[in-house]
């Protein structure tokens, strides 16, 4: 890993190249540098100068105030936004999350000495090269998640950066220095200082990326008793049952990594399980039992999307999976029809995802049944989907305006007759037409 793997884009490298002229030391700096050396596309590129935020202004013909109280305006080229941040040395945090008070400076060593973690503290520009003060170059090549001077201090000022550390070694599959895990360890109670809308992102971050597993980490370090105490639940109930080898915890971390990395699916197989610590009954005979879960897990799914102040969009798709996470059916065109018309069409591709990842993660107990029967109702579904069969009352034959023109009067009857006549046509689909369904009024 070399620093020439940097190429500045175009107006980056402008935007540094003026304040230079002018006098000023300016880098592209943090999570861009660290994703260049990766050879991963930066998502946005910051850039950090000695220049006070007035003298950036005074450069750029288009600027506005980000957040110019610690030093951050963006500068406007050809419509696309930069920012560019003073120096600077952050004052005491009083919350776990902002410094009370941001002093400006014209040093680059100490401006980097505030930031989290060690590959997120190198600058460039292409007139010095790399400037890597604390050894992040050496931490990217070992795959290590390492603090910024002391842990303890790094994860005081900023409680977020305990999970964001988990977060980081999850997308890019590095490990956590030892003594930055025992910073995080001890210091994971602060988590309570923070935000949900910031928690929920770096969750998300976290279960969407290769290693979603890395939950376990955040779990042996307290941070889940804090974020998701659910969670801590989960790894502590046991599965005593044929269909089951690991706890539910377990069951459920292996679940998120048979699924593909999306935001509903990751979500849903994080919460599908979550009733069973409460519904657990043993047997006579030892075996554990979980009736009814799929209700309670999604009652639960549904407060805990809540807390973290996911959209609702999110909250509706993922708790409809999690309520049909263990609904089973026969391989039947009918029995189809009618799952698709309970999950909906929608999120129909979506469930039977679900399904195969939640098998996978079960034990070898009649795991190839069990997969026969998801793949026989995976080519009923096509079909059914070819064929243009109905489920839904949007592809009914009749509407409830043909219903009133053959004489029935408006009124709740109207919607309960349309739902009858749909459970006919999901029954036998040959019978959606219009003639033969308004044959069936009477």
């Amino acid at each position: 890993m070399e620093d020439r793997t940097i190429q500045l884009p175009e107006k980056v490298g402008r935007i540094i190249g003026t304040l230079q002229e002018h006098g000023y030391e300016a880098y592209a700096v943090g999570g861009c540098i660290r994703d260049s050396i990766l050879g991963r596309e930066p998502e946005d590129w910051d850039i950090t100068t000695s220049a006070m935020p007035e003298e950036t202004k005074a450069l750029f013909d288009k600027t506005f105030d980000t957040g110019i109280q610690h030093g951050t305006i963006t500068v406007l080229l050809e419509k696309e936004g930069f920012e560019v941040t003073t120096y600077r040395i952050d004052g005491k945090y009083e919350d776990s999350r902002h410094p009370k008070e941001v002093t400006f400076t014209r040093n680059l060593r100490e401006d980097l000495l505030r930031r989290d973690f060690t590959i997120n503290a190198m600058a460039y520009n292409e007139t010095d090269g790399l400037v890597d003060i604390f050894g992040g170059l050496e931490d990217l090549e070992a795959g290590m998640i390492r603090c910024v001077g002391t842990a303890k201090e790094r994860f005081k000022e900023d409680a977020l950066r305990i999970l964001r550390g988990v977060r980081f070694a999850a997308q890019l599959g590095f490990d956590i220095e030892e003594d930055t895990r025992q910073g995080m360890k001890e210091l994971a109670w602060t988590l309570q200082n923070i935000s949900a809308e910031r928690i929920q992102v770096e969750l998300v971050k976290m279960i969407t990326s290769k290693r979603p597993e890395m939950l376990r980490e955040a779990y042996e370090l307290g941070m889940t008793r804090i974020v998701l105490p659910e969670f801590d639940q989960l790894m502590t109930t046991g599965q005593e049952t044929p269909h089951h080898m690991y706890s539910v915890g377990e069951h459920t971390l292996h679940a998120m990594k048979n699924i593909r990395a999306d935001k509903i699916l990751r979500l849903a197989m994080l919460l599908h399980d979550m009733g069973k610590p409460a519904l657990k009954t043993v047997d006579e005979a030892g075996v554990a039992h979980f009736k009814k879960h799929a209700l309670e897990s999604e009652r639960i799914a549904e407060n805990v999307l809540r807390r973290l102040k996911f959209d609702n969009d999110t909250i509706r798709k993922v708790t409809r999976l999690v309520r049909c996470h263990d609904l089973r059916m026969p391989a039947t065109a009918k029995s189809v029809r009618r799952a698709m018309n309970q999950i909906g069409e929608e999120l129909f591709p979506y469930y039977m995802e679900v399904r195969r990842a939640d098998v996978l993660a079960q034990s070898m107990y009649q795991r190839e049944e069990k997969i026969e029967n998801l793949d026989q109702i995976e080519e009923l579904y096509h079909q059914i989907v070819e064929d243009g069969d109905c489920v839904s009352l949007k592809d009914l034959a009749v509407t409830g305006r043909d219903l009133i023109a053959s004489g029935m009067k408006p009124g709740k009857k109207i919607g309960e007759k349309l739902e009858e006549l749909l459970k006919l046509v999901i029954e036998d689909p040959k019978l959606n037409t219009k003639e033969e369904l308004l044959k069936r009024l009477n």
